[in-house]
């Protein structure tokens, strides 16, 4: 038994939900306290997210596609966890710090990131990605593919908001918070729980959000975990919960609050995300190892965009919005594509040592000198 089945069976706290899987508006009891958050959503807001959903997987598709043609190295599918995602980023304000992972592609996209940068990552063709300090990328810091690592860089800028006096102020329009991207699998590496530590006893402005996408490659969560997930950062002292990730309203809501806590000094959150990855883990991956039929049926049922999307038909929504947000996406696919295929360029070796330290140092400085060196010697050796 996987995913939200779980609920009721072996956990003590009810998942929030506000959307069921046909797209009804049935908040869970766990949800009641949320519910005045997304009342107060506008028309505007709630297509919005379903805008996000949907460009979003049309991105993810053509990427899957592009890598399948060997034009990228290796693509991580986010199909299915559109919504964990969409909702959380939404949440956040413009002076919050985002840490995505690698699956995080709306949320790198919503704060401002060019896409290209992401598919030019998997592709080779930068050791970055894209500039985190530059305004237009909205405090989107660097993909890591190192499970976990990453916690780690979230809850040390988040101590050093504590440090600067930058949260907790009591003005909402200048406090900062940081969020932090993690899946099931990282939440059992060491780092996330070192950072865990170091955010409780810091009383850090971060909100560590776990997507439990129910997979850790081929090990499935009741491998990792004999009990929920949330728990193991409530065992630190902080404020965890358990939310349906794959409805956008619920995870909107649950990330307001746990950021808005977090940001007046309430200290760290913690966020687990019930929802499940469609596609491979990457695109080296084959889930039918691993995966049965029945299961992937079971979430294909609960799909977050056609639950959106079933929630705005009763609203009302237009066949013409669903019409040009389905155009929209695919435009955005079809502009990827034709800016990958024509961005061939090289990276250059010895941009590796830039960017390793803030100033100038010596042992860098001797490694960049050796390469040179070295590469030379097959040119006097040509010769």
């Amino acid at each position: 038994m996987t995913g939200l089945e779980e609920t009721g069976t072996h956990d003590d706290q009810e998942v929030v939900r506000l959307l069921d899987a046909d797209g009804s508006f049935a908040p869970t009891p766990a949800a009641e306290p949320y519910r005045a958050i997304v009342d107060a959503l506008s028309d505007a807001e709630l297509e919005q997210f379903y805008r996000d959903m949907v460009s979003i997987r049309a991105f993810d598709r053509q990427a899957t596609n592009l890598q399948r043609q060997g034009q990228l190295a290796l693509w991580p599918p986010s199909w299915g966890q559109e919504a964990a995602q969409v909702g959380s980023v939404r949440a956040a304000r413009a002076q919050d710090h985002l840490f995505p992972s690698y699956r995080e592609h709306v949320v790198a996209r919503v704060r401002g990131v060019d896409p290209l940068h992401i598919l030019r990552l998997m592709r080779g063709l930068t050791h970055g990605g894209w500039d985190p300090f530059d305004p237009a990328n909205g405090n989107t810091h660097l993909y890591t593919l190192v499970l976990g690592a990453h916690t780690l860089h979230a809850t040390g800028l988040a101590m050093g908001l504590v440090f600067d006096g930058k949260c907790g102020t009591g003005d909402p329009e200048r406090d900062e918070a940081v969020i932090v991207y993690y899946g099931d699998g990282a939440s059992s590496q060491g780092d996330v729980h070192e950072a865990m530590v170091y955010a409780a006893s810091f009383n850090a402005p971060e909100v560590f959000f776990l997507q439990n996408n129910q997979w850790a490659i081929s090990v499935p969560v009741s491998t990792q975990s004999r009990s929920p997930l949330y728990r193991r950062s409530a065992g630190y002292g902080i404020p965890s919960i358990r939310v349906d990730g794959n409805d956008v309203l619920a995870s909107y809501a649950v990330s307001k609050v746990a950021l808005d806590e977090a940001r007046a000094g309430g200290g760290p959150r913690a966020v687990e995300a019930m929802t499940y990855r469609m596609g491979a883990h990457t695109t080296s991956d084959d889930p039918t190892k691993y995966r049965t039929s029945d299961e992937e049926q079971s979430w294909v049922a609960r799909d977050p965009i056609l639950r959106m999307r079933a929630f705005l038909e009763s609203r009302g929504a237009s066949q013409a919005f669903f019409d040009d947000a389905d155009a929209e996406g695919q435009a955005l696919a079809d502009d990827i594509r034709v800016r990958t295929t024509d961005s061939a360029t090289t990276l250059e070796p010895a941009l590796i040592f830039d960017n390793v330290y803030s100033e100038p140092h010596p042992r860098v400085d001797e490694q960049r000198q050796w390469l040179a060196a070295y590469e030379a010697s097959f040119e006097e050796g040509a010769s």
